[in-house]
């Protein structure tokens, strides 16, 4: 363990990707007016693997940063994987493990129509305070009742809406409503794109009333995020807590963030091109 804190350590002060990383961090703290009073670092090995004189060790490292905002402190935390690669003790390759690729906008799942299903003689209040109950339950874990995904951030925010008291409905029909079953799920249960697509067309169970400004939003509501502003949505977060400006601070599962800002602006999946969505989540 004292190994990969040291190789991070170097890593994050010696090379580019990790000073880019830290001026990103830096760059958002002052456009917030906020400061990082104490970052604290810990490495977890979770593979190792030998081939010949080749050694290559996948860990991840969880940083946890107390912030500071005018008087108003709060912990965020960030589970970072990263690989190293050695050949004779000799270390050739250090850098954080390439995340799936976006999902391929020509190729994405279809969303059947979500209109005309209201059943009028339901009334269901979406639970807020259990949706965040559970966000912050399984932000850096998960639930063994649920399928994990390589690309695990929706399948996360569905299970939040689940724990909220969002009705699922559509099975065995993927493309239509918003549902998991012991072997299969909608699209939009586990697919950034379809969910996204799914919040604002439904009209039944959980849906999205879209908002023009993140403040507006509260715990229990979801930012969708289009990194590349190219119309295919890729990840997907929910509100946990706001901050000293009102505004949100978000969990995610694939890289596991707690208390994040919204913004992902110290994100390296961030572009000048990015979109986002403010969904306030209701129940129909």
């Amino acid at each position: 363990m004292g190994d990969i804190t040291t190789y991070w350590q170097q890593f994050f002060e010696g090379s580019k990707e990790g000073q880019d990383w830290w001026r990103k961090k830096q760059r958002l703290c002052k456009k917030r007016k906020a400061q990082i009073v104490k970052i604290k670092g810990k490495g977890l090995v979770f593979s190792k693997q030998s081939y010949d004189t080749t050694r290559s060790t996948r860990y991840a490292v969880h940083l946890v940063y107390l912030m500071k905002q005018g008087d108003f402190f709060y912990t965020e935390e960030q589970v970072v994987p990263y690989q190293l690669v050695k050949q004779s003790d000799r270390e050739i390759r250090h850098q954080s493990i390439e995340k799936p690729p976006a999902e391929n906008g020509s190729n994405q799942p279809p969303v059947l129509k979500q209109g005309n299903l209201k059943d009028n003689n339901r009334e269901i209040e979406y639970n807020r305070l259990g949706a965040v109950k559970y966000a912050e339950r399984w932000w850096n874990s998960y639930n063994p009742e649920y399928r994990r995904f390589e690309d695990d951030c929706t399948n996360y925010i569905s299970q939040c809406l689940r724990a909220g008291g969002g009705p699922m409905w559509g099975e065995p029909v993927r493309e239509r409503g918003w549902w998991y079953g012991k072997d299969s799920w909608s699209f939009s249960w586990s697919v950034a794109h379809s969910f996204r697509w799914y919040l604002s067309g439904s009209e039944r169970g959980i849906r999205g009333i879209e908002m023009q400004t993140p403040e507006e939003l509260n715990p229990g509501d979801v930012i969708c995020y289009d990194f590349e502003g190219d119309g295919t949505w890729n990840h997907t977060t929910i509100v946990v807590a706001k901050d000293a400006d009102n505004m949100p601070l978000v969990n995610a599962h694939t890289d596991n963030s707690r208390n994040r800002y919204w913004s992902y602006e110290d994100s390296a999946a961030w572009t000048p091109e990015i979109e986002y969505k403010f969904f306030r989540i209701e129940i129909s």
